[in-house]
């Protein structure tokens, strides 16, 4: 019986590389050995680069990508510079939702944390303001 183990076919998640129930990718990773895989492996591609292009979002996600690359480069600023290139790869990702959920509830937590540390800031700052 030659079956394939099925945990080589899936995509990476950023949280556990090896969850057996993440869902398929929409589009295959290349084969392994494959020319452009081995050059992703030199150049050290990242578990949540490998996840994010293995999903619907690869070029959104590849433009953004050498807009932040572009913008570190010339010493410019990412937000202004790449604020096109990230809305676009954000709205792919909720449009695509089901696979980078991952992404999207790690993002909105951190949001929530953010807003929960400037509250705590502006809560310490009227505090000291009222003991001058």
């Amino acid at each position: 019986m030659s079956s394939q183990n099925p945990e080589s076919k899936q995509s990476p998640d950023p949280k556990t590389l090896d969850d057996p129930e993440r869902k398929q990718p929409s589009e295959e990773v290349p084969n392994e050995g494959s020319e452009e895989e081995e050059e992703e492996e030199e150049e050290g591609e990242c578990g949540f680069c490998l996840f994010m292009k293995a999903g619907g979002c690869k070029e959104s996600f590849i433009g953004w990508e050498n807009c932040i690359r572009e913008a570190e480069e010339n010493k410019q600023d990412i937000v202004e510079k790449c604020f096109e290139a990230t809305s676009a790869l954000k709205k792919c990702m909720e449009a695509h939702a089901d696979y980078y959920e991952p992404i999207l509830r790690a993002e909105k937590k951190a949001e929530e944390e953010a807003v929960k540390e400037l509250e705590k800031e502006k809560e310490e700052d009227s505090k000291d303001l009222e003991k001058k």
